[in-house]
């Protein structure tokens, strides 16, 4: 979205929530920059600067406002425009970010299927700013939010953003923000987080409107015994990750605060050395960084009552929403729920957690490869699926697919319908829910056949053209239009 400044100020002076993360202010006068939902006074309209992206502010001598927090801001939501391949490289460079990572530019680029002088090139054009200017904004975004939202040490801070020496991570933050890291800490409101907190929770904001009730119905609809848990405005489930080498198990709260536009996110001690990366991971999840100016006009034309803000729900893990999408091949959702809680039951681990409701985690894809083909058999999963279930788990547990919505759209697709059991319709679900591709279209999907009165895949299909490039909204408002509330 790109505003003219003079409508840029009228968002700011509405203090207008729909442009949360697609528009950001600088004021010359303090050389700070906000969002455009920041409570201090309005500036004067010709002290202002207005920047598409955080990072395009930094690089023009901008530190972010203590206040308003742009690093709480929601960030991409992915599309068929012309600079989509921008748009997933910059997905690939703030996933990098939160996974404490330091990808070489010419890897990003060869997992895009492009030279790194043409991602260079296509970069500027779309963010106004270098890959690496990107990526280092990324990073001490994520610091500035673990400082002030938690009381992790400086030094586990600079670790989880990447940065292999304590001197280097003050340098550039000091460089960039004019202050060090434990300046900033000193800031905060005395009652803020300390070392000694064992639950951090860090805050999210997401654009309005959101389908809160479509999105808590549709995991409530879904959850797993002793894996996930809806109560309230509050979703609950356990996690595990592989976190620099090492196996992190732990449980993850999300508590949305609708008034505020915003999600508080809450994990257990064990995650907190990967709370970057479950920051990222609960983002995709809830679908905070959808956009629905964009959206919903599409899905007004959609069949069915109207319904503003619906979001695309997934998971926290993508071999998980992969295991599930599998299960559901050709079985009802209570059916795919039932053949899913035996095979937690079966192959999780046990996992001591607060909540009475969560007690285990989802099976790793290790275990899976490594079961005896027979023994899931026995949960009433048909061989076809058993077949399907393994191939999958060990391409997953080699590392040879990844399943995020940073992971390559095209060669993930193929790399899908590669493996046996898994067609079209499963690799598309997967795209949709693993990957968050907003296009991703389940031609033969019985729910959207059902929803839109019609057997005809091709006539269906015919009338989806309409609803591009949000056509896996469109399946989600279909989906809700039949599901109980």
């Amino acid at each position: 979205m790109t505003l003219h400044d003079d409508a840029a100020y009228q968002a700011l002076t509405a203090r207008d929530a729909r442009f949360d993360g697609r528009l950001f202010v600088g004021v010359t006068s303090t050389g700070i920059y906000c969002r455009p939902v920041c409570r201090v006074r309005l500036p004067r309209r010709e002290n202002c600067r207005f920047f598409v992206n955080a990072a395009l502010a930094e690089s023009n001598g901008f530190r972010p406002c203590m206040r308003c927090r742009p690093e709480m801001a929601p960030g991409l939501s992915l599309n068929d425009s012309s600079q989509v391949l921008a748009q997933q490289a910059a997905l690939m460079l703030a996933q990098a970010a939160h996974d404490g990572l330091d990808p070489p530019l010419p890897e990003v680029a060869a997992r895009l299927g492009v030279t790194d002088r043409h991602l260079r090139r296509i970069f500027m054009q779309a963010h106004g700013v270098t890959p690496i200017d990107y990526l280092t904004t990324q990073r001490l975004l994520l610091a500035k939010h673990l400082l002030t939202d938690t009381g992790l040490p400086v030094t586990q801070v600079a670790l989880a953003t990447g940065y292999a020496s304590l001197r280097r991570f003050n340098a550039a933050f000091a460089e960039r923000y004019r202050m060090s890291p434990t300046a900033l800490r000193r800031e905060r409101n005395d009652e803020g987080p300390t070392a000694a907190d064992t639950v951090p929770t860090v805050r999210l904001a997401y654009r309005p409107p959101y389908d809160l009730p479509g999105v808590l119905a549709f995991f409530a609809n879904r959850a797993i015994d002793g894996v996930e848990a809806v109560e309230g405005l509050n979703v609950r489930r356990t996690l595990s990750l592989i976190h620099r080498g090492q196996v992190l198990a732990g449980w993850v709260e999300a508590r949305f605060v609708p008034a505020r536009h915003e999600l508080h996110l809450s994990v257990a001690p064990a995650l907190v050395p990967a709370l970057g990366a479950v920051v990222q991971r609960v983002r995709q999840c809830l679908d905070l960084d959808a956009d629905p100016s964009q959206v919903d006009p599409v899905l007004a034309l959609v069949p069915g009552a109207l319904r503003e803000g619906v979001r695309l729900p997934s998971g926290l893990d993508g071999f998980e929403i992969a295991v599930r999408v599998i299960l559901g091949q050709q079985v009802t959702v209570a059916a795919a729920r039932t053949l899913t809680r035996r095979l937690v039951e079966r192959f999780g681990e046990a996992l001591a957690t607060p909540f009475p409701a969560l007690h285990r985690l989802f099976p790793s894809a290790q275990a899976l490869a490594a079961a005896d083909p027979e023994v899931i058999g026995k949960l009433g999963i048909v061989r076809q699926r058993v077949r399907a279930l393994q191939a999958l788990a060990t391409e997953v547990a080699a590392g040879r697919l990844v399943l995020h919505r940073a992971a390559p759209l095209l060669a993930t697709l193929e790399a899908l319908q590669a493996l046996p059991g898994i067609g079209a319709w499963s690799a598309q679900l997967i795209a949709m829910r693993a990957l968050a591709w907003p296009d991703a279209w389940p031609a033969s999907d019985i729910g959207i056949l059902n929803a839109l009165g019609t057997r005809d895949i091709k006539l269906a299909t015919e009338q989806a053209e309409a609803w591009r490039p949000w056509r896996a909204y469109a399946v989600m408002k279909l989906w809700l239009n039949l599901e109980p509330a």
